[in-house]
This record gives structure tokens, sequence and C-alpha cells, in this order.
């Protein structure tokens, strides 16, 4: 029987004696492609799930085709998804449209479901012309049918490829925000990939060589294993190579790691992060089970090794930069931006806002240069943090300007704690003007920054070098709006 160009008789006959024979999912995937390529123009594509993303398993018609695509993207992720077939009679205005051929015009794509259970994989077809879609559609359901039959008397979808898992703890990898997180997701990807249920990367050299970050059941063990034995090991791997394990070491040499294997190691692989350098750090993988690994996954691990020296970097890289865009370069104190942040966050009867000037500082930088100048600050900086509760906050809000954000019980103890300030600069040969504000209930953070502003200056009108708590309520001029913190040049 024939619908417009199809021969649906031939395309059945074709699909019973192939794709039901298919000894692997693979073969089944490329024999149906095969069966719809005869009668059908245009980019075909047999496409299953594995851990969130669309494989391609088999296809024909172009140069080029999509594999890994995201479950959520695309044509095919919205019929995998939703688990009902599309016809995009014009991709153009599909906004969910790949693009991958310029003269495409046409898609139809249809779910691949098993006898039980939702969608697993889809069958699509983009072409620039041909029969009717609803006719194409037709086509590819059958298809779809008969596949998903297959693969599921083949007890499923494939497992992912040691190199497909590999990729996939590459890419959370690099979505790590931070280096806790980086070694996490490292050590989960080493135990993935090597089939072993701990693993561990030590840092370190000689009896400084430690754990620093372990997973799995014999995460403990690696934590307070022996030194000497783990300072072998990472030497080892470092200067010479990955090695791992042949066998049970109960009927082996297991040269210098005897404390290990007692304690119940019984494989083990270890790949260096970071080359042949003594500061490297080492991946190690272990498991209590005896297993030889193959050579492929010791080199799969050196590949993994790899990528998470580059992702540790890269999120040290941008701690720095946040630092430093969060910083005051001289004094490494948080600069305005940090100050506001930590502003917002005061707490009403709990918190109060010390505004600090150094008085007459323009002076110093005009008699003596401005690299006297900076050398003055950061000396004070230094008295005013050493006076300063390790809980307490101190910002550089300008030039000659700070800010100390405080938690205290009364407007007394931050009084006190101004008072403290003032007779560290003294003791550094220089004063200090301080304005004290308690953040009353109802009140806004930048009202009490006012208050302690007005108190700055007030001290500044009677004299400077001293601390004034600031009036309940009252503000008498609009808060000036500082620029970010530069160093002065």
């Amino acid at each position: 029987m024939s619908i417009d160009g199809i021969d649906q008789g031939r395309l059945v006959d074709a699909l019973a004696t192939t794709v039901t024979i298919a000894p692997s999912v693979p073969d089944a995937c490329q024999a149906a492609v095969r069966a719809l390529s005869d009668q059908l123009p245009g980019t075909i594509a047999v496409l299953l799930d594995l851990r969130g993303r669309l494989r391609c398993f088999g296809a024909a018609g172009a140069w080029q085709v999509f594999d890994g695509v995201p479950s959520d993207a695309g044509v095919i992720g919205r019929v995998f998804r939703t688990g009902k077939a599309a016809e995009v009679c014009d991709v153009r205005a599909d906004p969910d449209y790949i693009p991958l051929d310029p003269d495409v015009r046409t898609e139809v794509c249809t779910p691949i479901v098993g006898p039980h259970g939702p969608a697993f994989g889809v069958v699509n077809i983009e072409s620039v012309d041909g029969p009717p879609l609803d006719q194409v559609r037709a086509a590819l359901d059958r298809t779809a049918q008969v596949l998903g039959e297959r693969i599921a008397g083949l007890g499923g979808l494939p497992a992912e490829s040691a190199g497909q898992r590999l990729l996939r703890h590459a890419v959370e990898l690099s979505a790590a925000a931070d280096e806790p997180a980086v070694l996490q997701r490292c050590l989960a990807a080493a135990q993935d990939i090597a089939g072993l249920s701990s693993a561990a990367i030590a840092v370190g050299v000689g009896s400084d060589t430690r754990v620093q970050a372990a997973r799995g059941p014999l995460a403990g063990l690696l934590v307070v294993a022996d030194r000497p034995a783990l300072a072998l090991l990472a030497a080892r791997t470092r200067r010479h190579g990955s090695t791992y394990s042949l066998g049970d070491p109960e009927s082996l040499d297991a040269r210098g790691f005897e404390s290990l294997t007692e304690a119940g190691i019984r494989t083990m692989i270890a790949v260096p992060i970071g080359g042949r350098h003594d500061d490297g750090g080492v991946l190690i993988a272990v498991d209590h089970r005896v297993d030889v690994p193959e050579t492929g996954t010791v080199s799969l691990l050196e590949l993994l090794a790899a990528q998470t020296l580059v992702c540790l970097e890269r999120v040290r890289l941008v701690g720095q930069l946040r630092l430093r865009a969060s910083s005051d370069p001289l004094t490494g104190l948080g600069h305005h931006g940090r100050f506001t942040e930590r502003l917002a966050r005061a707490q009403p009867a709990r918190t109060a806002v010390l505004a600090v000037d150094v008085d007459q500082f323009k002076a110093v930088n005009d008699t003596y240069g401005h690299q006297e100048g900076d050398r003055l600050l950061v000396e004070l900086v230094r008295a005013l943090q050493a006076t300063l509760r390790a809980e307490d906050d101190l910002y550089r809000i300008g030039g000659d300007e700070f800010a100390a954000v405080v938690e205290v019980g009364h407007e007394t103890e931050a009084q006190a704690v101004a008072e403290r300030l003032v007779s560290a600069a003294r003791r550094v040969g220089r004063t200090i003007s301080v304005g004290v504000a308690l953040r009353e209930p109802g009140e806004t953070a930048e009202n009490t920054l006012r208050r302690a502003d007005d108190a700055l200056y007030a001290v500044k009108r009677s004299g400077r070098d001293g601390a004034k708590l600031a009036e309940p309520g009252a503000v008498s001029r609009p808060l000036m709006v500082l620029p970010p913190t530069v160093t002065e040049p």
C-alpha cells in the first residue's frame, strides 16, 4: 500500500526483517533509520535519553546531526517531555526549532515509548520537501512503535559509555561555583568512572601530605591513612605518572602500602592533578573489593584530573576577581558596595553604625605626599581592626572615610567601641572623629547612617579627635552619596 510515495507495506517489512531481530540497541536504531531513509528524503535521526541528554544512536541524510541535546531543548525535547508527536510545517515559525541546515522547512518528531512507562527517545526527520506531514508522521509512528518494542526486548536503554560519563561529569564540574564544589564533583566523577566505591584528593609533600577531600564509604579510612604510605603514593604519582593495583594484595607485594591494604583497601588507582609538580594534587580511587582497572579507565581519570585542575584555577581566579572588585586594594577592607549590603542587614536595637573620618588627612598628603598618606592609612586600619571584635566589620567608604558596623546590646556599648577606636588612632600618632548611631526600630538603615554621619560632623565642629552618640531620630542634612573607593594616586 503506497501513501503519497510512502510504501507502508515495504516499510513494515523492512522494520520486521531488520529492527525486530537487531542484536543490540544501536543496531536496532540504525536499522530503523535505514528503513525510513529508503522512502523519506531528509535528515533522519533516532535519539535516546541517557542521563538527561538525547544521544544520537542512528542517523542518515546529512553531513551533521545533533548529539547530546539537552532533554528540554528543541522540538525533539518538547516531544520527549510531553510524549506527544509534533508536525512542524514551517520550522522558522517554531521557537523551539534548533537550526542545523538553513534549507530545512519541515520537521516531524515522534516519541519512542516502551510497553510500560514514559518516552525514552524520539524518531525525528527534518526535510526541505517531501510527502505530506501526516503521512510522514504515520511512518514515524510505526517505526517508533517497532523500535520501542525491540529496545524493551533487548533490556532497555544501554548504559552510558565511559566517555559519555566523563563528558557529563565535565559539564557538571565546569558549573561548580566554588572550590569545595569542584572537589566534591571531581570525587563523584572518579567513583562513577572508575566504578570504585570511594575517592579522595591528597595534597602536600612528605609528612605534610594530607587528604583535602574524600567521598565514599572508605573516605574516613583515607583521611586517617598512614602518612608515610600516603606521601609515598603522592610522590610516586606526581613524579612518574598514574599508578593502579593489579589484584589481591594478599598474593602480591604491596610495596610500601601495606598499611592501606591491611586497613581494607584492595583496589587503588592514583592519578596526578597538575602534572609532574611536587606541589600538585593526587586523585585517588579505592575499593574494598579486588579488581584490576583497565588502562582506558585510568586514562579517563587522568582527563578528569586535568579538567578538575582547570576548574579549580577558574574558581580561584573568579574568587580573586570578586575580592578585588569588592575590596579596597590598599587596606584590604570591604568598600562602599559591601558596606551597603551589610548596612541593609542591620538589626534594629542591636546594630550600631560608626562613621569614622581621619582628621586633617589631606594635610598629610599635601605635606608628605600620597605614598606617606597610604602608609599612614594602612597603619591606622591595622590599629582599628585590632581594637574591633571578630564579629565587627570595618569598611573603607572614601579616601579617608571609614565605617564600622557592630553588634551591641545598648547604645552605651556602641559608644565604648567608638572611644576605643579613637584611642587606637592616638596610639599610632593620628586622631579620628567618630559618629555613632544605634539603629532604631522602624528606622531604615540609610537613616541610621545619616544620623551617624551627623554625629561625626558634630565631633568635627567641636574640635575633632573624639566620638559622639547621635541624637535619636535626628537628621539635619541629606546623606552624601559616597563614590566607589579608589586608591589615591
